[in-house]
C-alpha cells in the first residue's frame, strides 16, 4: 500500500482519470487532423475516459458498502463490453485495442481477488498481495493510457496474441490430418 500511502487514494485516481483525459482530448486532436480516422483509437479512448471518470473515488468515497471493488470488476466487464461494441460496429482496432482489454481485464481479475481478500476471508492485515495489487493496477492503468496516446504495440502483446493464434491454428491443423 505504499503507492496510496505516498500519494493518498484520490491523488491516484484523479491522476489516472487525468491520463484518460488527456488521452481523448490527443485521440479528438489526431482525429480532428484526419490521421487516424478509420479505427476504434477514438471511441476507445472515450470509453475509457467515461469508465474511469465515472468509477472514481470521488463519486464512490460516499458509498455506504465497502464493496466498491465489486463495483470496479462491473465497470470493467461493462467497459469490455462496450469496447467489444465499439470494435464489433467500425469493424477496425487499433494496437491499443489489445492493451485495453487485457489492461482490464488483468485488472477486473485482480478487484475479485482483493474483495475476495477483505470481505470473503476478512483479512486485515497487510501483506505482500495487497502491494502487488496496488503497483499492478496502477501500472496497467498507465499502460493503457500509454497505449491510447503512442497507439503502438510497445510491449509486443499483438505479437504474442498472432504467435499464439498462429500456434493454436497449427496444432488444430496438425490434429485434423
Amino acid at each position: 500500500m505504499f503507492l496510496t500511502e505516498f500519494f493518498g487514494l484520490f491523488s491516484l485516481s484523479a491522476y489516472m482519470m487525468w491520463g484518460f483525459l488527456m488521452a481523448f482530448f490527443f485521440n479528438a486532436f489526431v482525429f480532428s487532423l484526419g490521421i487516424k480516422r478509420e479505427s476504434t483509437l477514438l471511441l476507445s479512448s472515450f470509453v475509457m475516459m467515461v469508465s474511469y471518470s465515472s468509477s472514481d473515488y470521488f463519486y464512490t468515497w460516499l458509498s455506504i458498502q465497502n464493496g466498491f471493488l465489486l463495483d470496479w470488476v462491473l465497470y470493467d466487464i461493462f467497459t469490455i463490453i462496450a469496447l467489444l461494441i465499439v470494435a464489433f460496429f467500425i469493424k477496425k482496432t487499433t494496437p491499443s485495442f489489445a492493451y485495453l482489454i487485457t489492461g482490464l481485464s488483468i485488472n477486473s481479475l485482480f478487484f475479485l481477488s482483493m474483495y475476495y481478500d477483505l470481505y470473503v476471508i476478512k483479512n486485515t492485515e497487510p501483506w505482500v498481495f495487497w502491494d502487488i495489487y496496488t503497483f499492478s493496477v496502477n501500472i496497467i492503468d498507465l499502460i493503457m493510457i500509454v497505449a491510447l496516446i503512442v497507439d503502438r504495440d510497445f510491449l509486443g502483446l499483438n505479437k504474442l496474441k498472432n504467435t499464439i493464434q498462429t500456434f493454436c491454428i497449427s496444432s488444430k491443423a496438425n490434429q485434423i490430418s
